[in-house]
């Protein structure tokens, strides 16, 4: 018989990451496991999706009720569906006025998509603005802002009219001009290595922005969800978007996107045409469920503030390795650049082999994340700085 793991060789179509794809049959909290019952502590979180931990119980029972009463019924507007309309309340609950209504979609790409055509339908101009080395998606709209020219020359033509600005840049601020509809960025970069902005920077976008009446849209989907040591990272470092989205952490382990703007401007979406905007599956009750039992979870054990001593703890033991050249961390997600001269492949491979499961980042090479659960213990926390070192060590050798 033809194993899962000749099936995902031979019929998905996803890249080859590793030569020897591992098969995972359970996970739990911070942990995975393998057919041969070893565990694999996880630094990756599903980049940044499983922030309250894999299978949290308060997660699945709340999936599993869900699923006996109903699953999708109807499209956006005929039915009433109790679990996006108490998600929906409990995200505005812990946002600013600004932000009171909520488009649930299924993915990231999704919600940057959606808010492209608000910002369009809101402004009706013509330029889009983004930033070098962010990740805002792979559908055609997100990947017209993918920060490098290398990931997006193999599908043009994309959208026309965009214009890409270096992070932490103000001078060029200027290059936001009247006809800019929006400018789509990461409050902090996140496949760049985790580039936080300079003092003011944030600031200087949200001037120029006013300045002109451009739109400023907020990618929160990786680092969004408490994993800043705030539930959303623009609260903690204190300017506020005319659109949010959010997505990987927002559905607790199912697929679940949104973008978030005030209802004035959300409303342009309802008429010429009345279909401004559409999904079929977005805020899938089942999806809504798990993620309203997830931000529960965050809120109630204070996941996002704890984030911030927990990814401190991290730091301080770590960043002193004689591998390490830098650490850049914002709570619970450090950027951690290695020695040049490290094999990163290798580097992947020796994770695994020490029980850990690590990743890189797109943007920056010889660098690698630390991300779990913010579910993660400290007992647990001193469990993988073992073996983070333990891997590093190796890599001296």
């Amino acid at each position: 018989m033809i194993s899962d793991r000749q099936i995902f060789q031979t019929f998905l179509g996803l890249p080859a990451i590793v030569e020897d794809p591992m098969e995972i049959v359970k996970a739990e909290g911070v942990y995975m496991y393998d057919r041969d019952g070893k565990d694999y502590l996880d630094l990756v979180s599903g980049v940044s999706v499983s922030n309250v931990g894999h299978c949290h119980p308060k997660v699945v029972e709340a999936v599993k009720a869900q699923v006996d009463k109903y699953m999708h019924l109807m499209v956006y507007g005929d039915i009433v569906q109790s679990p996006q309309v108490r998600l929906s309340k409990l995200l505005v609950d812990n946002l600013p006025e600004t932000l009171n209504s909520v488009y649930f979609v299924n993915s990231g790409s999704e919600a940057i998509e959606g808010a492209l055509k608000l910002a369009k339908r809101a402004t009706g101009r013509t330029t889009l603005v983004h930033f070098d080395n962010a990740y805002h998606g792979g559908t055609a709209g997100a990947l017209s802002m993918m920060g490098r020219e290398y990931y997006r020359s193999a599908f043009r033509p994309l959208i026309p009219c965009t214009k890409e600005l270096q992070f932490n840049n103000t001078e060029q601020l200027e290059e936001i001009k009247e006809d800019t509809f929006a400018v789509v960025m990461e409050p902090v970069q996140s496949e760049a290595g985790v580039i936080i902005p300079k003092k003011g920077f944030l600031e200087a976008v949200r001037r120029r922005c006013d300045e002109v009446g451009a739109l400023l849209i907020f990618d929160e989907i990786q680092m969004g969800m408490g994993r800043t040591g705030s539930i959303f990272a623009f609260r903690k470092l204190g300017v506020t978007p005319d659109i949010l989205c959010l997505a990987k952490a927002l559905g607790g382990g199912m697929p679940l996107g949104a973008f978030i703007a005030s209802r004035d401007l959300m409303n342009l979406l309802t008429f010429n045409p009345v279909l401004g905007h559409i999904t079929t599956f977005g805020g899938h009750p089942v999806c809504c469920a798990a993620g309203l039992a997830a931000l529960h979870v965050i809120i109630d054990d204070d996941l996002a503030v704890k984030a911030e001593a927990k990814g401190l703890k991290f730091q301080k033991a770590i960043e002193d390795h004689k591998t390490v050249r830098d650490i850049r961390r914002i709570g619970l997600f450090l950027g951690i650049d290695i020695d040049e001269n490290t094999d990163t492949g290798k580097l992947l491979s020796q994770f695994r082999a020490n029980g850990l499961l690590g990743d890189l980042f797109l943007f920056r090479e010889h660098a690698f994340r630390i991300a779990p659960p913010l579910t993660i213990t400290d007992n647990e926390i001193d469990i993988a700085i073992t073996r983070v070192i333990k891997t590093l060590d190796s890599m001296t050798k």
